[in-house]
């Protein structure tokens, strides 16, 4: 499973990191990004949790 934050989208609420920390970080601007793309092996259930909480919709699962 990989994720990609959209930074267009992203307005750093934060959500993505309180779920997902071993993913998600902040940039120094105050975005999100997803550090690695490839969700670790039992992070996903985390992974798709930001996704569906995240109040921007600014992640996705990607191919």
């Amino acid at each position: 499973m990989k994720v990609n934050v959209d930074e267009d989208r992203c307005r750093g609420h934060g959500m993505c990191l309180t779920l997902c920390p071993e993913v998600f970080s902040m940039t120094d601007d105050g975005y999100a990004v997803a550090e690695p793309s490839e969700v670790p092996a039992g992070l996903e259930g985390a992974a798709k949790e930001a996704i569906e909480c995240c109040p921007e919709q600014a992640i996705s699962e990607i191919d």
